[in-house]
């Protein structure tokens, strides 16, 4: 007999720690190689972790619920194998279930290690980037974020310093979104002193009397306001702050509380809790339009000839390659050949800085089985051939909808794509993926009278038709650039090469 120690596999660059959410097995469970262990789950996705040997499980070293660093030890499995030792092994990549969209956005998490704040990372000195990597170190006075995720080792660290959701909403995030990092939290704690449920007067809420600024007054974030009914503003009395977004509060639950079964109101209606991957995905959509300002353009295109040519060449590509060709490639070359040709749609938003962005990576919009969205990336997408592109989408696709996919499949996209055609659509007006700029929404392609010009003259034809949908961020996408990417885009699909091979 030996003793197996069990590892928390690496789960992606920019993954450090997972939260266990489940153990599929108990001490004393006989286990199969290759079976899950354990579920767990990180900011990017859900995942389980598989044993790479046969054996019983013999001690747990973690609790349901425990945030757990990568590489350390979770679990001790008695092999049959004997001369084995006990040194440490890690589990294989674990298979995935996707997390949130869009989150398509990378956020690093780090390590939970004291280091002294006299220390400053080196940077190349390039001109603005200490404004870029800029750590805000107070909040706004006023400024609130409710209904803001955050991750469970912030829960568990503000949970042992006494911190509760509303003193958590009132500490500024500089992580991915706005989102609260372990850093943000402890240097507030820092800040604060010793005195756990009282923040510091740096902190402090704005006073009764404090005079609000005009909503004119320069800010760095968008102000919104939630909309109330007229009778209610008129009995207000105190001033809200126009930066301040208020939100219907929720009851919190304690850490680790299982969630409730669908409720029948009324003998009528269901209360049906969210799950963890829908919750982050209706944060992610909400964040995104009190950021941006949405602006949507449409073009009509003709895609006749498009149609015509994949026809002609999708049952030969499907032999060869043994996979098809779908429309969703040849969108995707068209939108990278117009961001070549418009380079300010490729970029983000950082306070009052516009961050070009050198790589194209094309985020694509995928529907899973669930009924939950995610969006896989595809990196360098300009320097794949059609070829190379459409292998890469059925591989994501594919990967997505059997949970597959890893946290660095979801990281850095710098452009979106999503298909509403393949449900009937035909034209949308999609949600900017945050901390893009713009998202291009494909409607179906649908036969139409329209208007053709030959050289007899202009004559009425049965023609494929689409629309294209641009939605983009009004802060540093006019619509004059919005409207010229989009029209380049229908130019490239309507002018396409029926010669063309694969």
């Amino acid at each position: 007999m030996a003793k197996y120690q069990l590892l928390l596999p690496k789960m992606g660059e920019s993954v450090a720690e997972a939260t266990i959410i489940k153990w599929n097995k108990k001490p004393g469970d006989y286990i199969e190689a290759d079976e899950a262990v354990m579920e767990i789950a990180t900011d990017k996705v859900d995942s389980e972790v598989p044993s790479p040997v046969s054996g019983k499980l013999i001690e747990q070293l973690c609790k349901e619920d425990e945030v757990v660093q990568v590489g350390s030890v979770i679990a001790v499995i008695e092999t049959d194998e004997a001369g084995a030792d006990d040194t440490p092994q890690t589990a294989p990549a674990p298979e995935t279930t996707p997390g949130p969209a869009p989150q398509p956005v990378a956020e690093q998490t780090p390590q939970f290690v004291a280091q002294p704040t006299s220390q400053q990372p080196v940077v190349a000195d390039i001109p603005g980037i200490d404004q870029v990597e800029q750590r805000q170190s107070a909040p706004i006075d006023g400024v609130t974020y409710e209904n803001r995720f955050y991750s469970p080792l912030v829960k568990n660290i503000a949970n042992q310093e006494g911190i509760g959701n509303s003193e958590l909403d009132q500490i500024p995030g500089t992580g991915a979104e706005g989102r609260l990092t372990k850093d943000d939290l402890l240097e507030y704690i820092q800040k604060r002193g010793p005195k756990a449920g009282n923040a510091s007067q740096s902190y402090a809420a704005p006073q009764q009397g404090q005079t609000i600024q005009p909503v004119a007054a320069p800010v760095a974030e968008p102000a919104y306001v939630a909309p109330q009914p007229v009778a209610q503003q008129a009995q207000q009395t105190q001033p809200v702050p126009s930066e301040t977004f208020t939100a219907p509060q929720q009851p919190s639950q304690p850490q680790g509380a299982p969630q409730p079964a669908a409720t029948s109101v009324s003998g009528g209606n269901e209360i049906i809790e969210m799950d963890r991957m829908r919750k982050l995905i209706a944060e992610h959509m909400v964040y995104s339009k009190h950021t941006s300002p949405h602006v949507t353009s449409f073009v009509e295109a003709d895609v006749t000839e498009l149609v015509n040519w994949r026809e002609r060449i999708k049952n030969s590509f499907e032999k060869r390659e043994g996979e098809k060709i779908t429309f969703t490639p040849i969108f995707i070359e068209a939108v990278v050949k117009a961001i070549k040709d418009f380079p300010m749609i490729n970029i983000s938003v950082n306070g009052t800085q516009i961050i070009k962005k050198k790589d194209i990576n094309i985020s694509m919009a995928t529907a899973l089985p669930s009924g939950n969205l995610i969006v896989p990336v595809i990196k360098k997408a300009d320097q794949l051939s059609l070829l190379g592109i459409t292998k890469a989408v059925n591989d994501l696709a594919n990967r997505a909808r059997n949970n597959k996919l890893q946290p660095d499949d979801v990281r850095d996209g710098t452009f979106t794509i999503t298909n509403v055609g393949s449900f009937g659509n035909v034209m949308g007006t999609p949600i900017i993926n945050q901390p893009q700029v713009a998202i291009l929404a494909v409607g179906a392609i649908k036969k139409k009278p329209a208007v053709i010009e030959t050289p007899k003259g202009d004559a009425i034809a049965i023609r494929h038709m689409m629309f294209l949908s641009l939605s983009y961020d009004h802060r540093v996408v006019d619509g004059a650039l919005g409207g010229q990417f989009v029209s380049r885009v229908a130019h490239y699909l309507e002018n396409w090469d029926t010669k063309r091979s694969l």
